[in-house]
């Protein structure tokens, strides 16, 4: 913990022996005979503890010499530490000066022990000080880059209008949030634009997987543990509930939670509180809970796969988004703006899309929605040879063609399924490009070829 001191003192008799005294307790020291240049050491050497005399004025025992410089240091700089030199006649005074901001004072003529004790003490304040202050702006920093941006929704299709008008009223209250809607339509999205108009935008938005999380590590993950609480829990964890504390929580696919696993998301939301893995300290919470589901809950209800006091509790307000192909030309409006964005990424400047082409993004059905969308524009644009893109720039999942076909309309999971399998025979079994095509993690991934059985 060693750090840079200054000492000053009017009498040269003291600058060396308390210079003596510390050379083996600090890294630097600077013994200083006036007050003047005090400032302008610190500057330049970025001191973290002061030794300040009271007095430097012969004839003068005031101490105001001793403040005025102690408010000069705290001041520049309110974490250094100062400590206060003094006679037995100025404890007094010394003590005003604890109460204006002083670490502490030290008499003389000074116990050596006492004094090195002090100094350990104050340069620990100083080093905590800096720290807080580095987490602060580290935090500061986070907030401010997950910050969405100002304008994220794009849509003008009456269904959208209706989201949009729902998100910006609900926003601005602290209600629990419950996003429904197929695969790839934008939940995260909306939830997003949620946090920004919310009053609690200035905090942190924390997404969560739900699908990803396994069973075993799902408190851990949520909630937090303590060292030593398990084999692996080397440290104390922080959990995202906490995490997310004055801010927002956006759990994702809540539908594939098991129905132990909501009982504790329920209990943590009816109580207001965690509990850490391995304490048994409650930790109270303040957070906007923002969910998301692909699935039909009122069906897993029915089928007793979901609890009907949890979705009471999670669902104050449920906005449904539109699937892609209910959208009519938001998918000209969305292709351009992907367009735009992977032209510059890739540095293909003046790429257009033909009428052909547009007619075609429009006629597809979009079983993967915007998601789909995003990446068959990337495609397209990675793959341009001119300034043109032509509808065979477009290679479409043949799913839609089958479901076209067929006269039962497939459900959700059964086209996800299709896709999935469709993704791994492209790929020939590769799941890290299965997962990159499907916009999913590999966890995601491997949770959905369990419950498909693939």
């Amino acid at each position: 913990m060693k750090g840079k001191i200054l000492i000053v003192d009017d009498n040269q008799s003291v600058l060396v022996a308390l210079e003596m005294l510390l050379q083996t307790e600090f890294n630097k020291i600077f013994p200083l005979k006036n007050p003047n240049s005090l400032i302008s050491t610190i500057q330049q050497h970025s001191i973290d503890v002061v030794l300040l005399d009271m007095n430097f004025k012969a004839g003068i025992n005031t101490g105001n010499e001793g403040i005025y410089w102690l408010n000069q240091i705290l001041c520049y700089d309110p974490s250094i530490s100062v400590i206060m030199i003094t006679a037995y006649g100025d404890i007094e005074l010394a003590v005003t000066a604890v109460k204006k901001g002083a670490f502490d004072f030290i008499l003389k003529p000074w116990d050596n022990n006492k004094l090195i004790s002090t100094l350990h003490a104050s340069l620990r304040l100083r080093k905590s000080k800096l720290e807080t202050a580095s987490l602060r702006k580290t935090t500061d920093n986070l907030k401010q880059e997950l910050k969405p941006a100002v304008q994220m929704l794009i849509g003008q299709s009456e269904p959208m209008k209706q989201v949009m008008e729902m998100v910006k009223k609900v926003a601005v209250t602290n209600a629990n949030i419950f996003i429904t809607g197929e695969n790839g339509t934008g939940k995260e999205l909306i939830a997003r634009e949620i946090h920004y108009y919310s009053k609690r935008n200035n905090e942190i938005m924390l997404s969560v997987d739900m699908g990803a999380i396994s069973e075993t590590l799902f408190e851990s993950e949520l909630f937090g543990h303590t060292k030593g609480s398990f084999t692996d829990a080397k440290e104390d964890r922080t959990g995202k509930f906490e995490r997310a504390n004055k801010g927002t929580l956006f759990l994702d696919e809540i539908g594939n939670l098991s129905l132990s696993l909501q009982a504790k998301i329920l209990a943590a939301l009816q109580n207001r509180t965690i509990i850490k893995v391995g304490s048994n300290t409650q930790i109270p919470i303040d957070i906007r809970l923002i969910s998301a589901t692909n699935k039909n809950i009122s069906a897993m209800i029915s089928d007793g796969l979901f609890r009907e006091d949890l979705l009471y509790r999670i669902n104050t307000i449920t906005i449904e988004l539109p699937p892609l192909r209910e959208r009519g030309n938001d998918i000209l409006l969305l292709a351009e703006f992907y367009l735009n964005k992977y032209a510059k990424r890739y540095e293909k400047h003046g790429l257009k899309i033909n009428q052909n082409a547009m007619n075609k993004l429009l006629k597809y059905n979009w079983p993967g929605n915007v998601r789909e969308l995003q990446h068959c524009i990337e495609k397209a644009v990675i793959l341009a040879n001119n300034k043109v893109i032509n509808e065979d720039s477009f290679t479409l999942s043949i799913i839609n063609q089958t479901q076209k076909s067929n006269s039962r309309i497939k459900t959700i999971e059964e086209m996800e399924k299709e896709m999935i399998l469709a993704s791994i025979e492209k790929e020939k079994g590769n799941m890290s490009k299965v997962a990159k095509n499907l916009g999913i993690t590999r966890p995601t991934l491997y949770n959905k070829l369990k419950k498909y059985e693939i």
